[in-house]
């Protein structure tokens, strides 16, 4: 490796490495604002919200790493041409593709650690965190049983068949006790919805009080149940594609195809899964063409005004393109591609037109 390209990569590898601590920093601080709310709730201390926020942090990475690529690639860039080093290396015979070249190594490593973390680091430490989050909470939760899913919410034990991605419950059996622990009422009903602020509506319900040798039973089309069960507590439980890793995607989706299932969206996330790291080497040729630019230091602001506008837009799209791929049937590999591909496109246009200029 030249002397440039050594420094090259020192400068923004540096960069971008700052960038990505002051992103987990801020995004920390953030998190662990959310769950001061729930200290003292059960057995959760501070320090378990603490343990739960660094648990969290290797998906934080997953998620920002392109973006701390674009923003501290175009940050390295921006403070090359300040000094007019970026003018000498051009000067000296450095074409926009060897510059380009250089730069990738950059997108390699970030490429290399994204997949890493995304597949190996992310999804192991997002369920232990949500998994000692609920035990200090003091809510018991098993899914091991042939007999679907149980909860023990205080003195109620639920029994759900099944609970689908988007927190929607399906033959659900509520067993509630009394503070002598005798069973007072079994309700059992087709389906649940969450209906917010801890009140879930409750279709098709048949109601069987117990009150002593009696038993009077009750059929309901609706019925709102107040619990302290909520979709954020079977978050842990629930097949969210985008926290899965390849393995587990690759064996769902399989086990939806054997039984006729949809599986758009669990394709999209596996192909999202192997495009997304890629998405580094599209941030590095993003952030190229403002190098170029001979600016001050007000220039400067502006870049990284731009580079965090940018990124943020990149992030929308790829939510966005992964919803409108399920909603309209479109080819996974097409709704996973399409935001890396406009940015790359965009990229390309805007390196030739600073080649022409």
């Amino acid at each position: 490796m030249k002397i440039y390209q050594r420094y090259l990569l020192r400068e923004t590898s540096g960069a971008v490495l700052l960038v990505l601590v002051a992103f987990l920093a801020l995004f920390g601080f953030f998190d662990m604002i959310a769950e001061l709310k729930d200290v003292g709730r059960g057995g959760y201390e501070l320090r378990h919200a603490v343990l739960y926020v660094l648990l969290r942090l290797p998906g934080r990475t997953y998620e920002l790493m392109p973006v701390a690529v674009l923003i501290g690639t175009l940050y390295g860039l921006s403070t090359l041409a300040r000094h007019s080093e970026i003018t000498v290396l051009r000067v000296s015979g450095l074409s926009t593709r060897g510059l380009l070249g250089s730069l990738f190594v950059v997108a390699a490593i970030a490429a290399v650690a994204t997949f890493v973390i995304g597949e190996f680091v992310a999804p192991p430490a997002e369920r232990a965190a949500n998994q000692q989050r609920l035990k200090s909470v003091g809510r018991v939760v098993a899914q091991d049983f042939r007999t679907g899913l149980w909860v023990k919410d205080e003195r109620t034990f639920v029994n759900v068949g099944s609970v689908s991605p988007d927190a929607r419950l399906s033959k659900i059996r509520i067993y509630d006790f009394d503070e002598q622990a005798r069973l007072r009422a079994v309700s059992e009903a087709q389906s649940g919805e969450y209906a917010g602020d801890s009140t879930w509506r409750l279709s098709g319900v048949v109601q069987t009080l117990l009150d002593g040798d009696r038993a009077q039973v009750e059929r309901k089309p609706e019925m709102l149940w107040r619990s302290a069960l909520n979709p954020d507590i079977l978050s842990v439980l629930l097949v969210v594609p985008e926290r899965m890793s390849l393995t587990n995607l690759t064996a769902y989706i399989g086990h939806l195809a054997d039984n006729r299932q949809k599986t758009e969206r669990y394709e999209i996330a596996l192909w999202k899964k192997l495009v997304y790291p890629l998405a580094a080497f599209v941030m590095v040729a993003l952030a190229l063409p403002f190098g170029y630019r001979h600016d001050r230091v007000g220039g400067v602001s502006l870049k990284i005004f731009s580079g965090v506008m940018i990124g943020i837009l990149f992030h929308m799209l790829n939510g966005l393109f992964s919803s409108l791929g399920v909603i309209n049937n479109w080819p996974p590999f097409a709704s996973a591609v399409a935001p890396s591909a406009i940015f790359l496109l965009a990229a390309m246009a805007m390196i030739a037109w600073v080649e022409r200029r």
